[in-house]
Formats: C-alpha cells, structure tokens, sequence
C-alpha cells in the first residue's frame, strides 16, 4: 500500500526531453530534464529522499496525493515557459535537499531577469559571499531544480556557457528560448 504523503513523480515530455518533476506535501523537491533510465533517476531521488517516489495521479478528477496536484500544475507551468507565455515560475519549492550556501546561491539565481544572463561571479555577490564563484557552480551543476530555478541563465565571466549537466545544448536552447520571446 502507498502511503498518501510519499513523494509523487510525473515524467512530462519537453523540447529538451522528458523532465522528471517529483513532489512532496511541501512542494516541488526534485525538476530536471534526464536523458538516462528513468528507474536510474528515480532511484538517485528517491535515495535523496530516503524515501521511494510513486507515480503522481494525472487523473485530475483522481488525485491521490498532496504532491499530485503540484506535479500537474509544474508540467502546465513547464508547457507555457516553453510556449513563450511564461516568464516566472509559480511552484511552491521544497529545498530539503539543498543545503548553506547552495540554497542561498540558487534563490539568488532566481533573481535573474528571463532572457538575461548573470556570471559565476555576480551570483556569488548577490549570495553573499563575493568569493564563492566556484560554490556557485557548484549548486548550478548539482541542484535538484531546472529551469523553474534558472541555473542555465548563469554564464561564465567571459560570457561562454559552460556546461549544463553535460548538455550544455540544452543550456542553449533555454536561453535562445528566453531572448526569442524577450523581443
């Protein structure tokens, strides 16, 4: 039997691939985009978690979990961004697998503007902590949230991309998306 508060996930189909959204009563906890087995990925959330992530209802006249819900409203929310109508997400965000600075490195990022771009550097600053460039990196490469906490809009100083979860095709695509709908 599957207890109704255990974490929920949803594969939703994207343009850059199937994202894996998994839920909990206090929100979305884990949003990325995977290109592997699907079991693979959720194994390495659910470890996280300490706890197995069972499929989200997607019936919506059937929910069964507090997490259900969230899940639908992130793929609807995810499927306008791509559209161009969605600038900002609005998801409740649980930050259980985020710790220090990361946390504060990665609230910072939220701050960049859609359709702009910010350096290592400059979100170090805006974290408080001017010399953790390197940190900053860090939380972008390993963060549980894509694209609704936009690490693909943090650049290198020189302005190159760097890498994107090894698929810095995808980080390109992100930000030709947001400029695209900026004009």
């Amino acid at each position: 039997m599957t207890s109704s508060s255990a974490p929920r996930f949803l594969v939703h189909p994207s343009p850059v691939g199937d994202i894996l959204i998994v839920t909990t009563a206090d929100g979305i906890v884990a949003l990325h985009p995977f290109d592997g087995p699907l079991g693979i990925e959720l194994e390495r959330v659910s470890l996280a978690l300490r706890e197995q992530a069972v499929p989200a209802d997607t019936d919506a006249g059937a929910a069964t979990g507090p997490g259900s819900e969230a899940a639908r409203t992130a793929a609807r929310q995810l499927d306008e961004y791509f559209d161009g109508e969605r600038r900002r997400f609005d998801l409740p965000l649980d930050w259980r697998l985020v710790r220090g600075f990361t946390r504060a490195a990665l609230e910072a990022v939220c701050d960049i503007p859609y359709g702009e771009t910010a350096g290592y550097g400059e979100v170090a600053i805006s974290a408080g902590s001017p010399r953790a460039a390197r940190a900053v990196g860090t939380a972008c490469a390993t963060t549980p949230f894509s694209i609704i906490v936009p690490v693909h809009r943090v650049v290198r100083a020189d302005g190159s991309l760097g890498e994107y979860g090894g698929r810095p095709d995808v980080k390109q695509y992100l930000i030709d998306l947001e400029r695209s709908a900026s004009r």
